[in-house]
């Protein structure tokens, strides 16, 4: 997933909260707790960067963290809140 391109999905819309954000997703009305803040923007920053590890490392997140964000990450795919947009990137 670090070497991959996601985004967040279109049907989704992020509320912030003062513990991180509540995500909700239209299509299939899920509703998530976001509780951290830097999970959040990590989410958002997403679109804007090539790869989740460009995205990780631009939010500043340490790299002995990603593994934590990888699998929160993928929490997120399998609810259908963050998309792949590319194919994978090869180094």
């Amino acid at each position: 997933m670090l070497d991959e391109s996601w985004e967040l999905a279109p049907a989704v819309a992020i509320r912030p909260e003062p513990f991180g954000a509540l995500a909700y997703n239209f299509d299939n009305r899920r509703l998530t707790f976001l509780k951290r803040p830097e999970l959040v923007a990590v989410m958002q920053a997403l679109s804007a960067s090539p790869t989740v590890r460009e995205a990780l490392t631009d939010q500043g997140i340490p790299a002995t963290q990603w593994p934590v964000y990888v699998q929160a990450l993928e929490a997120l795919a399998s609810s259908e809140l963050i998309t792949r947009t590319r194919e994978p990137a090869h180094a």
